[in-house]
């Protein structure tokens, strides 16, 4: 198995390393510790005030129609209402990759949405807000499992999209429990990055059968038109000097030397660390390599957190069937947290861990997670407080995926996978477990005990053939 440079570099020694790191970086530890580039705006201490479920409602005059054309993903204008405060000429639009084609395809009727406040109206915003989604939970009978990530993200100080839930209703009628995101557009950059911020791109691709070296971020020469994946998907306007400024990081990257000249290590390493242990294999570490945000300012490159339904483990493409085996995700090492011929594809992560100065701070991440968020009891008392809050939602959600009582079964997943999971990756860090995929190889006992984990239990296709007749009913009640 073809495997990075750095793979033979773990040693006990690592976690004292990582312990004597932590103290020297200082971290702060909290939860939303970001601090702005700017004042915040008013939509973060309104929509994202975390202690409730907030109330959306859409008002459409067709929404049997947007339902029928909702692949399409075209915009139609609706009033919104948010906490009783409405907004007018809002721009209405499914949205989603394989979540989009799979709820067409076994005839559902419960999209993501995104909303978008200035699709019609010049300067159109929610308090500040130009960009929202709301998202279906599709494949998460938990309701948490994005939630709980960007949370993660927030407290490792790495740039992520503010959440919270809303009671959705459509017309007045109950729709179901959504996820608030805050798109990562305009006010997300401004928020994080200051009124003077740098460029924002979603790479992605147009075909899974091609390349796409673009998406898993290659340097392959000097003409933009090498990187249409990243270009064409520019959520500013872009100009020649943008192009070469990006191109020029790649470059950089690409040779693995003066890394810190192009890009954001510090930021990067944090959100590898959270990336690696929600064992979110559809996002820049997997086949796809998509799912992320790329963010450029003064030739300086970072990668930024998005789509997470598919984390903990219950993502397959390319994968040895990890929904059948719970023992391979949550053992999954996290020095090589892809296989060889993807990983020496993915150069920000491969050619960042070459460097030993960069490979101990990642480790003394990784301590730090673990004996903060996870070993302190945090993100237990993150998903019980959380879940206590959006139960009777759930209980009532009409256009739910799954029952409610399939619903306290994958928080109880949940719980059981991030315990294993952080018992699992302390254990690489200490070296009595395998930390690559070639130490894995030699052992026959890789890990934890995680046989008695169902991860189906978080979300699996037979939830879908299941709630069609619920979502069918919702919508008919929808004048």
């Amino acid at each position: 198995m073809v495997c990075s440079r750095h793979i033979g570099k773990i040693a006990l020694g690592a976690a004292v390393l990582a312990a004597a790191l932590v103290l020297l970086l200082g971290l702060a530890g909290k939860a939303g510790a970001i601090l702005p580039a700017g004042e915040n705006p008013g939509y973060v201490s309104r929509l994202f005030d975390g202690s409730r479920v907030h109330r959306v409602d859409i008002q459409v005059e067709d929404w049997e129609a947007f339902l029928a054309s909702a692949p399409e993903e075209e915009y139609i204008p609706a009033t919104v209402e948010i906490d009783g405060e409405a907004f007018r000429q809002v721009g209405l639009r499914a949205k989603g990759n394989n979540s989009l084609r799979l709820t067409e395809e076994y005839g559902l009727s419960r999209y993501s949405l995104k909303l978008e406040f200035d699709h019609y109206v010049d300067g159109g915003n929610y308090h500040g807000l130009d960009k929202l989604s709301l998202d279906a939970s599709f494949q998460d009978n938990s309701y948490l499992k994005t939630y709980l990530a960007y949370h993660m993200m927030a407290y490792m100080e790495a740039p992520a999209p503010l959440c919270s839930y809303a009671w959705v209703t459509v017309n007045g009628a109950l729709w179901g429990l959504f996820l608030a995101i805050e798109e990562p557009e305009e006010a997300f950059a401004r928020r994080n990055f200051g009124p003077d911020h740098g460029a924002l791109y979603k790479p992605d691709y147009h075909s899974l059968n091609a390349e796409n070296a673009d998406v898993a971020l290659w340097y392959t020469g000097d003409d933009p038109a090498l990187y249409p994946n990243i270009f064409d998907n520019a959520k500013f306007s872009t100009d020649g000097a943008d192009r070469e400024r990006l191109i020029q990081a790649l470059r950089v990257l690409s040779t693995g030397e003066d890394l810190e000249t192009a890009i954001n290590v510090d930021e990067v390493l944090r959100y590898f660390t959270v990336q690696v242990f929600v064992m979110n294999w559809d996002s820049y570490l997997g086949h796809t390599g998509h799912n992320y945000f790329l963010y450029e300012e003064d030739g300086v490159i970072s990668i930024l957190p998005w789509d997470y339904n598919l984390a903990f483990g219950t993502y397959a493409l390319g994968m040895t069937d990890p929904i059948r085996d719970p023992d391979v995700p949550i053992n999954w090492p996290i020095n090589t947290p892809a296989r060889g011929e993807t990983m020496l594809k993915r150069p920000l992560y491969h050619n960042l861990m070459k460097n030993n100065d960069y490979f101990a701070r990642y480790h003394a991440y990784f301590d730090h997670l673990l004996t903060e968020y996870f070993e302190s009891g945090r993100y237990e008392a993150v998903i019980r407080q959380t879940q206590a809050m959006i139960a009777p939602y759930v209980q009532a959600d009409p256009t739910a995926f799954c029952s409610y009582e399939d619903h306290l079964l994958a928080v109880d997943t949940l719980l059981e996978v991030c315990r294993l999971r952080s018992e699992s990756v302390r254990g690489q860090l200490e070296g009595d477990y395998p930390a690559t995929l070639a130490q894995w190889a030699e052992r026959p006992v890789f890990g934890v005990d995680a046989s008695h984990v169902d991860l189906r239990a978080l979300g699996d296709f037979d939830d879908l053939e299941a709630a069609r007749e619920r979502q069918d009913e919702a919508a008919a009640v929808v004048e």
